[in-house]
């Protein structure tokens, strides 16, 4: 406001009461950028952090108060419950060391939200502790925990959706841009720890995540978001851990998750199981996956079913992504990619979708230890095939014990099916079964049994254009079984064993050659 308006403003003061005048000067200064970022104290707000006072109004009015501003919202030491929280543009939570923000144990603390946004699990995920719609600039930080008294919300039904109703999320974002979750603490959700869905802009950085509460406890879900980073994570799941979802016609995309330790009794890195929209540009790098400390199980393996689980079910796409350096320890399937086709409407006015698309994937430098008799696997269906698929320096240590008779046992197509590392039962192969797949390389694969193992190494099945270099692979039948395959290019260790013993094929696999060191 310059001097002239400030003077025509007083001329015709008649007009303008005091506080409107104020209410005028505080909007052309926010308007103009005057106004500093401010830091609220959530017991100036009447906020008590005994564990006992229900604070929910009072954190929500310096939420309120700092989203005009701009600023930190500031969580001292203590325990403050709360039921829900919508938090707002520019505002940060910080909660400092030894501030817990503790959910309410029971539903009616949270009311029913609107994402704005169509997906599959709107009908009954509409809950969360924290919850943040069509925002920006918003972060939570800090040395504290949000504990979300996940134990407390138990389901009385096995029914879907019943069993999901009324379970909320610890953290919702729903169409933001600009988020950043750092360094703190998330535990004992009642559902999905957090859910990020259609964001644009999105850090997780530094924070530790315990969810062993109740049931569908994943560590995190990326849901059609763009633009992501995922770092420093230490994280221990009941179900699924760092998960990229595609619940709507949104694609996941551009996004790096690196240096993590992650532990799921499920899958701990995973793609799916809904893959609507798809995956996209996706870089996963320096991970360790080890067995959870919490031995008890609610879904799954105490040492996890799958370390890395890839999977297209529901159509969609799947390209372009790569993972390397990841160390694996007990999980059951160290790697499953699976394309099936479940076809799952994400609403019910939707069309059912086409088979999906997976393709131009590469996986390198894994070690695994302690996987068990299963078996990993790479599996198309019939009418789409897995593509451009490239496996490089893998070394995996297996239980071992398979037996002849596994080798001829038919494997179901099972197309419809959710997706599951275990999902075929014991494999024809103890190391990996290729199944309806197009353009495969397979390099410097190193596999072992820690007891005797009479299934091959690999069994190739409807499998065009691959090539298998540089294994290194010990047990008493063939190395690799091709069966109604086509084009592909086998090299070895030969560990004694003639071309014909080392590769076994049927009668319509063609064009199959193979050279021993």
């Amino acid at each position: 406001m310059n001097e002239s308006e400030w003077k025509s403003m007083c001329r015709f003061g008649k007009k303008y009461d005091v506080f409107g005048l104020a209410i005028l000067l505080a909007f052309q200064f926010l308007a103009n950028g005057n106004l500093k970022a401010q830091q609220y104290d959530i017991r100036h707000s009447g906020a008590v952090g005994d564990g006992i006072t229900d604070n929910t109004l009072f954190i929500q009015k310096a939420i309120d108060s700092c989203t005009i501003t701009g600023g930190t919202v500031y969580i001292p030491q203590g325990t403050y419950l709360t039921g829900t929280l919508n938090l707002k543009s520019n505002v940060t939570l910080h909660l400092s060391v030894n501030a817990v923000l503790l959910g309410q144990p029971a539903a009616k603390f949270y009311p029913y939200q609107d994402s704005g946004l169509r997906f599959y699990g709107e009908d009954w995920a509409k809950q969360a502790l924290i919850f943040c719609k069509n925002q920006k600039n918003v972060a939570i930080e800090g040395k504290g925990t949000i504990d979300g008294q996940g134990a407390a919300f138990v389901t009385t039904t096995l029914k879907k959706p019943d069993r999901y109703k009324n379970r909320p999320y610890l953290l919702w974002f729903a169409g933001c841009e600009n988020v950043s979750v750092t360094g703190v603490q998330l535990r004992n959700s009642a559902f999905w720890m957090q859910h990020y869905l259609g964001c644009k802009k999105v850090r997780i950085d530094g924070i530790s995540i315990w969810n062993h509460s109740n049931k569908n406890n994943d560590m995190m879900d990326i849901d059609g978001c763009r633009y992501v980073t995922i770092s420093n994570i230490t994280g221990d799941s009941d179900d699924d851990g760092i998960t990229i979802k595609s619940t709507s016609p949104l694609v996941s995309e551009h996004i790096v998750i690196s240096n993590c330790i992650l532990s799921s009794h499920c899958s701990a890195i995973k793609f799916g199981t809904e893959s609507v929209g798809g995956f996209r540009n996706i870089a996963i790098s320096n991970c360790v996956i080890k067995p959870s400390a919490q031995t008890t199980t609610i879904y799954g393996k105490p040492a996890g079913i799958s370390g890395l689980a890839m999977e297209v079910v529901d159509g969609g796409l799947m390209e372009h992504i790569t993972v390397s350096n990841l160390v694996i320890d007990g999980a059951e399937v160290p790697l499953f990619l699976r394309l099936g086709n479940r076809a799952r409407k994400y609403i019910s006015t939707a069309e059912e979708p086409k088979p999906g698309i997976m393709r131009n994937i590469s996986i390198s430098d894994v070690v695994a230890t302690g996987a068990g008799i299963t078996g990993c696997s790479v599996s198309g269906i019939t009418r789409a095939a897995v593509e451009n698929v490239s496996l490089r320096n893998i070394r995996i240590e297996f239980a071992g014990g398979g037996v002849s008779s596994d080798i001829t046992r038919k494997i179901e197509e099972l197309e419809d099916l959710y997706p599951e590392g275990t999902m075929f039962g014991k494999l024809p192969a103890f190391g990996f079964f290729i199944r309806h797949v197009k353009g495969l390389s397979l390099s410097g694969i190193s596999l072992s049994a820690l007891t005797p193992e009479l299934r091959p190494a690999f069994f190739m099945d409807d499998t065009r254009d691959f090539t298998i270099t540089d294994l290194d692979t010990r047990q008493s039948g063939p190395v690799v079984q091709v069966r109604t395959s086509a084009d592909g290019f086998v090299s070895g260790k030969s560990s004694g064993k003639s071309a014909v013993n080392f590769l076994q094929k049927d009668a319509s696999s063609k064009n199959i050659k193979v050279r021993l060191d």
